[in-house]
């Protein structure tokens, strides 16, 4: 199933694997306060808790009921006692013989991509266990997929992560796809720690559904331009036209935000005291707030201040996000939403000035009743028909114009599933050209 489906593993894998049998007897223990919690496989492959026999398919639900504490990473909570070994051992034998047994029969390709993934991730997580983590790019960490954005495979990606007790650090979800992130475990990340268990999240992969729109997701977390409270207005006025900023960060070191000046602050205190200092321009009517907090919960604190700045996973001042990269993204997100809808229109425009209704409806693979009703695998079956095409008069080859309307449609999917990453520049410069070429041959039909 690890090889199928890319979910997370579960005990019952681990169970009817034959790695751990029913009635195995697990164990987590606290030192610290000297407490010792037991529990029982069940046949199920869920685990019982001692002596009240309240049950749980997730290790880290069971650790955090028996241990009353909010969170707990179960899988590294959990000994196996007769073994002496953490569930999360079991977990990674589990997978290596699953991969091991792909190896035994003749590979396709979708095995040999599971094979290299999990060998790169088992890499990335002897490196983490030996707190080295591999720092990657979102890019280049959603490429050993194969995937270009966080879309369709992103359940996948957090399964395989999470199988293997990795994390990103910052969350990849929350930043821009150039931020470089850790491959990291819980207890590295920065997370508490308690009797050397990590505090984790929900292994059932609850916490997984987040489409939110996040400030991160605006802001590379690279790092922000900034002067001293010491420093003169000549050098923050330098370092605002060199960089075309608006505004610049006054830092008494990463984490003590002392304010920003702004041209605004700078034009008041030079009109006060024409020797003033970066002190004398000082606005500290500044906000600041955490990479992953919600685009839309910020956006008074942007109308109002015009720039937030931004927060990493440490507390530490690296980022930046103004009204302008606001309109930018919303930009980018408009863009293809409307120039699908242009072509969508344009399409159904000039099959029903060109076609009665009954005429097309023999071609498409499901009940249509009007022109309104058509999809773009409608127009790919319709104007795919070469009596169609002829009809047209177009001076157009069929089979390159189809070819183009498929790759518009997977495309259009992107788009309306509303995924959160930008479209590609050449995908949009795909949907303009196909907008401009219909709008040059629709008076022809």
């Amino acid at each position: 199933m690890y090889l199928i489906g890319g979910r997370r593993v579960m005990v019952s894998d681990l169970l009817e694997a034959g790695l751990i049998k029913a009635g195995a007897k697990l164990r987590f223990k606290r030192k610290r306060i000297g407490a010792t919690f037991d529990a029982t496989v069940t046949d199920e492959g869920r685990i019982r808790l001692e002596p009240d026999g309240e049950e749980f398919r997730s290790p880290s639900r069971a650790a955090m009921v028996a241990a009353g504490m909010r969170a707990v990473d179960g899988w590294r909570a959990w000994v196996v006692v007769d073994e002496g070994r953490l569930l999360d051992s079991v977990r990674q034998e589990f997978l290596d013989r699953a991969i091991a047994g792909a190896t035994t029969v003749d590979r396709k390709s979708e095995d040999r991509d599971r094979q290299r993934v999990h060998e790169r991730l088992r890499r990335a997580r002897a490196r983490a266990d030996e707190h080295n983590p591999e720092r990657i790019s979102v890019r280049a960490l959603l490429s050993l997929w194969e995937a270009t954005d966080r879309g369709d495979k992103i359940g996948q990606i957090e399964a395989d992560l999470a199988n293997h007790g990795l994390v990103t650090s910052p969350s990849f979800r929350a930043v821009t796809l150039d931020t470089v992130v850790s491959l990291t475990t819980p207890s590295d990340e920065g997370a508490p720690v308690i009797d050397d268990v990590p505090l984790g999240k929900d292994d059932e992969g609850g916490d997984d559904l987040n489409v939110r729109l996040t400030v991160g997701n605006l802001s590379p977390l690279e790092g922000v331009e900034s002067v001293s409270p010491n420093s003169t207005l000549h050098e923050a006025v330098t370092k605002m036209l060199l960089n075309e900023f608006s505004q610049l960060a006054v830092l008494n070191g990463p984490r003590n935000l002392r304010g920003a000046v702004t041209w605004r602050s700078i034009a008041q205190a030079m009109h006060q005291k024409p020797d003033a200092t970066v002190a004398d321009a000082l606005d500290t009517r500044v906000e600041l707030v955490a990479y992953d907090r919600d685009l839309f919960e910020v956006l008074p604190l942007l109308q109002q201040h015009e720039f937030v700045f931004v927060l990493n996973e440490s507390r530490v001042v690296k980022g930046i996000v103004t009204t302008a990269d606001v309109a930018q993204r919303y930009g980018e997100m408009a863009t293809p939403f409307f120039q699908v809808g242009e072509l969508d229109q344009t399409l159904r425009w000039i099959l029903n000035r060109t076609f009665a209704i009954p005429a097309i409806q023999p071609l498409c693979s499901r009940t249509v009743k009007s022109f309104d009703d058509l999809a773009f695998g409608d127009y790919q079956s319709i104007l795919g028909n070469r009596d169609v095409w002829d009809k047209l008069g177009w001076p157009l080859d069929r089979q390159v114009f189809i070819a183009r309307l498929e790759e518009i449609r997977l495309i259009r999917n992107k788009v309306m599933h509303f995924h959160p990453d930008p479209v590609p520049e050449d995908a949009i410069n795909k949907l303009r050209s196909f907008n401009s070429l219909l709008h040059q041959y629709r008076d022809l039909a």
